[in-house]
Formats: C-alpha cells, sequence, structure tokens
C-alpha cells in the first residue's frame, strides 16, 4: 500500500533543517526499514524559494509501520516539523518504478 507524507516545518527552522538534511537523507536511503520510499523531497516557499517542508511517497504494510519511520526520521527527532500529514494514496496517472495504477 502507498503513503504520502507531507511534513511541515515550523517557521524560522530553516537552519536546523540544513543542518539535519544529511542524517535525514541517509535515514531515508538505509535498508531493513519496514517502509520503502519511492519519492522524497523537499517542498518550497511559494515563490520557489526557501525549503519548507518534505514530501514522501512510501510503501508499507501498514499506516502504523509509516507513522514509526516518520517517528524515527532525524527530522521528527530534531523538533523540524509543526505537523505531518499521512494519507493513504493510490496512483491515478503516471508511473514510477513499481507502481499500481488504480483503474
Amino acid at each position: 500500500m502507498y503513503f504520502v507524507i507531507f511534513g511541515t516545518d515550523k517557521p524560522h527552522l530553516l537552519p536546523l533543517r540544513e543542518q539535519v538534511r544529511p542524517s535525514h537523507r541517509l535515514y531515508l536511503r538505509q535498508p531493513g526499514h519496514r517502509v520503502t520510499v519511492r519519492l522524497a523531497g523537499p517542498t518550497h516557499a511559494p515563490d520557489g524559494g526557501a525549503m519548507n517542508g518534505t514530501l514522501l511517497l512510501v510503501e508499507a504494510a501498514t499506516l502504523q509501520d509509516v507513522e514509526d519511520f516518520v517517528r524515527a526520521d532525524p527530522y521528527s527527532i530534531a523538533g523540524l516539523f509543526q505537523s505531518v500529514d499521512i494519507r493513504p494514496w493510490t496512483c491515478g496517472l503516471g508511473a514510477f518504478p513499481g507502481a499500481i495504477q488504480d483503474e
């Protein structure tokens, strides 16, 4: 099952994001999680400038696995996020390796 994760940063914490980002990126690439990251990247301010959040598309068996994965993310541990929204997701258009499209 696929899930999309939207993490929104607390205001004025870009320096913290930049400091923790290398360990966050390493965490996403580590094997052995119960979650597989399919797509990942930062979101940006409306003008396309500063990073202000995170978007992840992941594959996991359960919502609990995804919640545990997010809780252990270095960004979460550092207290970067103001909010995290996790939603089940179905691919309706487009493709990526391993994607199963909703018909």
